[in-house]
């Protein structure tokens, strides 16, 4: 969309696009999130041509959805949806419609069974190693809250000294939907968590309360903190071959977190409210399994009659 069409929605959408950008502040959207939604937004209410969207229907948004089809994926189609679901709910939240035509619209069907991304545990270790420099026990700290920890790298961004709870070996995370969660510590990160606490830079400004600064004395960026694991992962694809092809990021460690504790034992339940999923079901597709684990599953069971029948 260009500075024209934006300016043209702006003009006649203005109190739709304010009531929607205040709902998502309301609701706890990322900024990422936010930036997003509101982009495909945009461009929705462009191709209603002066239409109103309390007077719309199902086929303003399936036109909507149609004319972006060869550019997108299934995934990237239904996150489109998803966005205008959403607009339709902060208007009728503030009382500009009666009804929501996006929630008519089915999402498109997607890899269900897609297995996510993870590295094995001794792959966690090993990354470690690579992890060096000036600020190296800042950084493994950050490597370890989102691959041992399960935290998103937003997460990790907005954590300040006082969500650091060293007597009782606990953190507070600020997470989607504005809700808190509790995640108790293993004693190593309570440590290193400790150290950094009191190595921490003196910030900029004196009101900052960040847990991560950067050496100019501000918050660590989410972009500093991509940095600073990508670089770990570059190094670790150069000397491991497995590796060496998959598409790792700091979401992928959150992935390696949830895959071991299910590897563990330790119950899909537990993993939801560690990594502070809403529903189960989003939990679940940590639970997939090795050619390796069926086998020795079914090693297992034993047929109590006789093969010569």
């Amino acid at each position: 969309m260009n500075m024209n069409q934006k300016h043209e929605v702006e003009e006649k959408y203005n109190q739709h696009i304010h009531a929607f950008s205040l709902w998502m502040k309301q609701a706890g959207f990322t900024d990422a999130t936010q930036r997003e939604y509101m982009r495909e937004v945009y461009t929705y209410l462009y191709s209603l041509s002066g239409e109103v969207p309390e007077n719309t229907g199902k086929i303003n948004v399936i036109n909507f959805l149609v004319s972006k089809q060869n550019l997108a994926s299934n995934g990237t189609r239904n996150r489109s949806l998803s966005a205008i679901r959403s607009f339709y709910i902060a208007l009728i939240d503030f009382e500009m419609a009666t009804r929501n035509p996006a929630m008519e619209v089915k999402k498109s069907k997607t890899e269900k069974n897609k297995k996510p991304v993870y590295l094995e545990e001794e792959e966690m270790v090993e990354s470690l190693k690579y992890i060096d420099g000036r600020y190296r026990n800042r950084n493994t700290a950050i490597f370890l809250l989102m691959g041992y920890c399960g935290l998103r790298v937003g997460e990790v961004n907005r954590l300040d000294l006082n969500d650091f709870h060293r007597e009782k070996g606990i953190i507070t995370v600020f997470g989607k939907g504005r809700k808190w969660n509790e995640i108790p510590l293993p004693k190593v990160l309570v440590d290193i968590l400790s150290k950094i606490a009191e190595e921490r830079i003196e910030p900029y400004k004196k009101k900052e309360n960040a847990f991560f600064v950067s050496q100019k004395g501000r918050r660590l960026s989410v972009r500093q903190i991509q940095t600073i694991v990508n670089q770990t992962f570059t190094a670790l694809k150069e000397e491991n071959p497995r590796v060496s092809n998959m598409k790792l990021s700091c979401h992928k460690l959150r992935h390696s977190f949830a895959t071991m504790l299910l590897k563990k034992g330790i119950d899909v339940r537990v993993v939801k409210e560690l990594l502070g999923h809403s529903s189960i079901e989003t939990t679940m597709i940590y639970t997939h399994v090795n050619d390796e684990q069926k086998k020795n599953a079914m090693a297992a069971v034993n047929i109590p009659i006789s093969a010569n029948i």
